[in-house]
Order: structure tokens, then sequence, then C-alpha cells
């Protein structure tokens, strides 16, 4: 593999986006919504989309089932010029689906299949070999995958390392109880690190967004960002600390806050590809989150460049 700016490592699911929905719906046999369809889903191949859309070669290490599903996804990443050399076909797996049920505020629960690819995705879907040529590596969440526990985890970035790339990491909630002590050998091979404030502070048991980053750079990851939602982000590392503003524009325009996370790392990797700091990274970071939850779905917003950068001509940051 060749000419490959980024590896990203994760899922790759359908999600089927349900607006909007709420107790409303259940006082009804039937209700009709004006649009229900697989959209693609899964951290992995929600950012190796918005990367990719952003002007630079990426590669998707995950795993499908040979079903429906999984000829969806990999029609639609070969559709979007993603690299698709690493994305395994296995016959044996059920591809995963995530409904997500999203309320009238762009805020959204999902449901998920704990005997799909997302939950049976291990170190074995992962080619060591095929970890170079990149220069940055990018975890798409930790937890997220439970059989990517810390023992697969730093068998991954320290192949990574080795091949001298940048690691970053997002995260999610644990899914089977892990705690920071499960993933702390892990962490100290992060050069960047995603968290939202919630997982972050449940992670660390601590509320300050200084005190949280600080337990993280405590462990050795090199640069903390918080999402904090419609405030932004808050960036620390030995020489920077401080909040990084969202947005400000008509909140009307906000339909759906999946793959918000997703699409500010996203945006962050591809400025950091052109060699910005670590603030301007953040900024562009969260102009791209800004488009992504203008659009129901998590790959459907962001289409080209162009719009991030217009979104940050148009609006204040």
């Amino acid at each position: 593999m060749t000419d490959v700016d980024v590896i990203c490592i994760g899922a790759a699911i359908v999600d089927i986006p349900l607006y909007p929905v709420g107790n409303f719906i259940f006082d009804h046999v039937s209700y009709p919504l004006d649009d229900i369809s697989m959209k693609i889903g899964g951290d992995a191949i929600n950012e190796a989309t918005i990367i990719t859309r952003l002007g630079n070669r990426v590669s998707l290490m995950s795993v499908v089932g040979a079903d429906g599903a999984g000829l969806f996804i990999r029609e639609f990443a070969e559709k979007n010029g993603i690299i698709t050399d690493d994305l395994k076909i296995d016959e044996t797996m059920t591809t995963s689906l995530n409904i997500g049920m999203v309320r009238e505020d762009g805020e959204r629960t999902f449901v998920t299949n704990r005997n799909g690819s997302l939950w049976k995705m291990g170190i074995d879907a992962i080619d060591l070999k095929k970890i170079k040529g990149a220069k940055i590596l990018s975890l798409a969440s930790i937890f997220n995958n439970p059989l990517l526990d810390n023992n697969a985890l730093v068998t991954i970035f320290k192949k990574a390392k080795q091949e001298k790339m940048i690691i970053c990491a997002d995260m999610v909630k644990s899914r089977l109880g892990e705690t920071l002590k499960d993933i702390k050998e892990a962490l100290s091979y992060v050069d960047y690190f995603f968290p939202n404030y919630e997982e972050a502070a449940e992670l660390t048991e601590k509320e300050n967004l200084s005190e949280i980053a600080d337990t993280f750079l405590e462990l050795g990851v090199k640069n903390v960002l918080i999402k904090i939602g419609k405030k932004g982000c808050f960036i620390k590392n030995d020489t920077i600390e401080k909040t990084v503003s969202a947005f400000k524009k008509d909140t009307s325009l906000n339909i759906d806050t999946i793959g918000a996370g997703d699409n500010f790392v996203s945006g962050f990797i591809s400025e950091l590809l052109n060699g910005k700091s670590f603030e301007e990274c953040a900024y562009f970071g969260n102009a791209t989150a800004s488009v992504s939850i203008e659009s129901l779905g998590a790959t459907t917003g962001v289409k080209s460049r162009q719009q991030v950068e217009d979104m940050i001509k148009n609006y204040n940051g």
C-alpha cells in the first residue's frame, strides 16, 4: 500500500437513523417518518469517509460480514475513494446494524446488536504487516470494539510507533465496565486523544476539564482534546490549555448529532496532515463537526473541504 496518509482502524457498520422520535411514537400503532434508510455508520468508516472528502488518502482496517449490509459498506467505501485493501470479509460474521433514535433536539440513543461485527472484531482482523506507509494511525474509538482490548491496542500501537506514525485515538464509554486502569498502557502510546466530556469524566472520575486532561497527560498521552458539545472543545498539552469555541450559528439548522465527534476528529486529522498547530487543528475540527450536524447521518453532511472552509468564512468561532 503506497501513498496513504491515514490508516483508520475500528468499526464499519450500518446505521438506520429514525428522526424525530420520542415518547409520542408509542401513542400510535403505526407512526410515519419522512425517511427510514440505511446509512453508513461506525467510527472508522465515518472518519475514513470524511478525511478522504477533506482531501487525504485513507485506508480502512475493519471487518464486515458476507451479507447485504457488508456489501452496502464495501460499495460505499469504494464509491467514496476509501482504500479497501484491508477491509476484511468474514463469512462467519453478521455485519452490525445500529438503530439510531434521534430526538427533535438532535440528541440520540443507539440500539445495537451485541452479536454483530462491531462486537466480534478482534486483533485477528488486523494485519499488522499492513500498518506501514502512512503518516497517522487513527484508532477510531477505544472500547467500541470490545475485543480490541488493552493488549490488542498495545500490539497495534507498538507497530505504528515502529513505523514512526502519529497515533490518534477517540473513545466511547466502556461497554464491559472497563476502567482507566484497563487501558493505561495503551494510552501511553497515544499522541492525540479525543474523548468527550461525559466519557472522560466517567473514566477519570473527575469533573474539572483541566484535571481530567492532566490525568491523561500523566499517563503519557501527548495532547488531550475533550469534546464539550455546543461549547466546542478543550485542549491541553505541555504548552497550551484553552477552550476552542464552537461555531455560533442558527441552532435551527442542526438536525442530527450522530457522528459529530467522528467528524471533529476527521477535521482535526486533516489539518494535522497539513502541518497546522494544535489549536488550528481543533478549530478546523469544530468547523467540520458544525457542518456535519446539519444533515441526518454521520457522513451525509460534509461533502468537501470547501464546505468546511465556507463554515469558517461565514461564522465566527
